[in-house]
């Protein structure tokens, strides 16, 4: 993201539930949040509203479904399509993670953990969210995700760093 600090919320995407996270100011620690289950877009826009509100985020690092081989699937599409609304409702940047494997280790952990399956099914979510999360902190919080923009195709949305104003370049560069 542009800015150095400022709260991140995390996305574990979902078509039912959505699992979030939130970073601290400094972007050191990701913290699991809250499990919402979708409604109705209404409410699901007042939801995302008052949580960014309450936790003054400056920007969202939506979990990107992959496949082992890097290849996007149907439900990478919904997530982009997630975070093209939470742009549009917030007008806050979105950079898109690899989420894979997210949901399996935080399954692994709340079994570990010796959680019951109902337990484990209202903590999965944030979970797999922080751990997108502190991912994309542990990696430096680029300016990019885990796409470029080589392999962008039309359709997709632009990385945090192409919806950011740039300073301009000293006269001579650039050129």
């Amino acid at each position: 993201m542009s800015e150095s600090k400022g709260r991140l919320l995390g996305i574990d995407f979902g078509t039912v539930r959505i699992g979030l996270a939130v970073t601290d100011y400094d972007r050191i620690l990701a913290s699991p949040l809250a499990t919402y289950t979708r409604k109705s877009e209404a409410e699901d826009a007042a939801y995302f509203t008052k949580i960014v509100s309450d936790t003054k985020a400056t920007g969202f690092v939506v979990g990107l479904p992959i496949y082992s081989d890097g290849s996007e699937s149907a439900m990478s599409r919904e997530a982009r399509l997630m975070g093209d609304w939470l742009t549009r409702l917030t007008n806050l940047p979105v950079i898109y993670w690899d989420e894979r494997f997210t949901s399996d280790r935080a399954e692994e952990i709340l079994i570990d953990a010796k959680l019951n399956p109902r337990e484990r099914k209202e903590l999965r979510d944030r979970l797999a969210a922080q751990m997108i999360l502190q991912g994309y902190i542990d990696a430096g919080c680029p300016l990019v995700g885990t796409e470029s923009l080589d392999t962008l195709s039309p359709q997709q949305p632009l990385p945090l760093n192409a919806l950011t104003p740039q300073p301009p370049l000293p006269e001579g560069e650039g050129e």
